[in-house]
């Protein structure tokens, strides 16, 4: 009898690495998608696995990635994949990574991640993050697998993903006039996986768009995502809010807070990503 798959987090963004210095094996894997592309935040992640491997072998091995900038040059195929990384800098206080999903012989997505020791607790001056407005994870709804209109977002059965009521996008009614472009929350790992910093790649891009509040569809293409890892973040639930701020030609720009079960900023992200609603000419 065949061994079930491992669909853990850890497994579907592991690394090889090949003979060829800076090169490794992987697989992008057909469950951490929404409708059949890979979740953006989910390669991400796979790329800063490899990252960490050149990183820390060039630097301090404790090193965890405080950073990314990442470009969706196209969307991957699900299947087998290569990862070239390039250590472009190493200094005594950190490390620079560069990190290309390459599949046929064309680069698909491009990312450069900073290496850097990562405090735990975090020793914060100022903080000037709006807190997250959100019942408990009780209190909010579990989004389910298939949304309305039949999409398969394969993520959500790997997460616990639970929106406040008041921003759920896929209620049976529209939201009223003046609703902000905003979700909140609670995630995490359906197989109880407690959260990490490489983790948190992935969770910063792990909600729907925040547009759906006010009518968009469900096709919001990343073409360019940072990130920054501020705080290991302690075990349990994470807070997440994704907002969007302006949405103009066919274009927004969402930005997301994570905070951990401590109630501490752990990770923010800033996406820059086309889109549509159903009016739009053409």
């Amino acid at each position: 009898m065949r061994e079930p798959a491992d669909l853990s987090f850890d497994a579907t963004t592991s690394v090889l690495p090949t003979r060829r210095p800076g090169h490794f094996d992987t697989t992008v894997h057909e469950l951490w998608t929404v409708g059949d592309k890979p979740n953006g935040g989910y390669l991400q992640a796979l790329l800063g696995r490899a990252a960490l491997v050149t990183g820390r072998s060039a630097g301090d091995p404790a090193w965890e990635i405080v950073s990314c900038s990442i470009t969706y040059l196209r969307p991957p195929d699900l299947g087998a994949a290569t990862v070239r990384t390039t250590l472009l800098r190493r200094g005594r206080s950190a490390a620079h990574v560069r990190a290309v999903l390459v599949q046929d012989g064309g680069d698909m997505v491009d990312a450069v991640f900073v290496l850097a020791e990562l405090p735990a607790p975090p020793s914060v001056r100022y903080d000037g993050v709006e807190p997250l407005a959100a019942p408990p994870p009780d209190e909010c709804v579990r989004l389910p697998p298939r949304i309305p209109g039949g999409v398969h977002v394969g993520v959500m059965e790997v997460l616990d993903l639970r929106l406040d009521p008041a921003t759920l996008p896929f209620a049976d009614s529209p939201p009223p006039a003046g609703t902000p472009a905003e979700l909140r929350g609670w995630s995490r790992f359906a197989d109880s996986r407690e959260p990490d910093p490489l983790s948190l790649l992935f969770s910063v891009d792990a909600i729907p768009p925040a547009t759906l509040m006010i009518g968009s569809t469900g096709w919001v293409p990343t073409l360019q995502m940072s990130t920054y890892v501020r705080a290991r973040p302690a075990p349990g639930w994470l807070g997440i809010r994704m907002r969007a701020d302006l949405v103009a030609d066919g274009m927004v720009d969402e930005s997301c807070v994570l905070w951990d079960s401590a109630g501490r900023v752990v990770a923010q992200a800033t996406q820059l990503a086309r889109l549509r609603f159903p009016d739009d000419g053409g």
